[in-house]
């Protein structure tokens, strides 16, 4: 990328090697002024190569997921708070997905205690942390292995998700629109995102607010077609319209709201009702 400084070219591999970029933190790093380097995390924004969170800044990109790894360190905090309140809301003695991501692993991490769970994944780092506990039951869909993140992918992985009906789906995604596409930047993993939705009788989206300052190319779902979502904080006027228009319940992590029946009467749906 032409145009940029040495300390910009430098703040930019900081982002693709961590996920994220922190105003404090840099100004120690190169010793500069927190107006300095506000000022280079504009002028990267400006090029579209990073989008400004608080205090600071993450990558930006429509058409390359982040780094696995680095994704860890995007909103972690966030994350976590999310998976135990998506845990939450599973019963024990429930049948569920769980789907590639860095928060729906969260998920997984926060469903530990739980009993007499049977989870269906094609997430490998999801069935390691799982598989240890003699009250849950691990199924791991076959097929081909990503490396990059341990996702398992292909026909195969969808023949197998095919084979059940599940009470829940625990997905997550790249980016959510303001009309309310949720967007992937994988097909494949899109396909298995899309049969996990279609075979379960309920759907959980768990994504935290930074996914909506993002883009991605490939369309999953729309935001319609679940019945709940966990995030961290509230959501935008046009996202929050479209939850309460559709029954959507909608958890927000860090704000302590449970998704209790808006103005109108309308309750989430049961867990039952089937998926659309």
């Amino acid at each position: 990328m032409t145009g940029l400084s040495h300390r910009q070219t430098e703040i930019l591999n900081i982002a693709r090697a961590t996920g994220r970029v922190m105003v404090d933190d840099l100004v120690r790093r190169f010793e500069v002024s927190a107006q300095t380097i506000r000022k280079d995390l504009n002028d990267l924004c400006d090029q579209r190569s990073l989008t400004r969170i608080h205090g600071g800044a993450i990558i930006a990109s429509g058409v390359e997921n982040l780094a696995y790894e680095a994704r860890r360190f995007v909103a972690a905090e966030e994350k976590r708070a999310i998976g135990i309140a998506a845990a939450a809301q599973i019963p024990n003695g429930s049948s569920l997905f769980i789907n590639i991501g860095t928060t729906t692993e969260e998920v997984a991490n926060a469903l530990t205690a739980h009993e007499d769970l049977l989870v269906i994944t094609n997430n490998l780092n999801v069935a390691m942390m799982l598989y240890r506990h003699p009250r849950i039951e691990v199924i791991v869909a076959g097929g081909t292995v990503r490396r990059s993140d341990g996702a398992v992918i292909g026909s195969t992985a969808i023949g197998l998700i095919g084979q059940f009906k599940v009470d829940y789906a625990i997905i997550g995604a790249s980016a959510i629109d303001g009309e309310g596409a949720l967007l992937d930047f994988d097909y494949r993993e899109v396909q298995a995102a899309q049969a996990i939705m279609a075979n379960a009788r309920s759907i959980m989206l768990v994504a935290d607010s930074t996914k909506l300052r993002r883009t991605a190319a490939v369309r999953i779902a729309h935001l319609s077609q679940i019945q709940t979502f966990v995030t961290d904080l509230a959501l935008p006027a046009g996202l929050q319209a479209i939850c309460q228009a559709r029954g959507i319940q909608v958890i927000e992590a860090l704000s302590g709201s449970t998704g209790e029946p808006d103005e109108t009467g309308n309750d989430a749906p049961p867990a039952q009702e089937k998926a659309g």
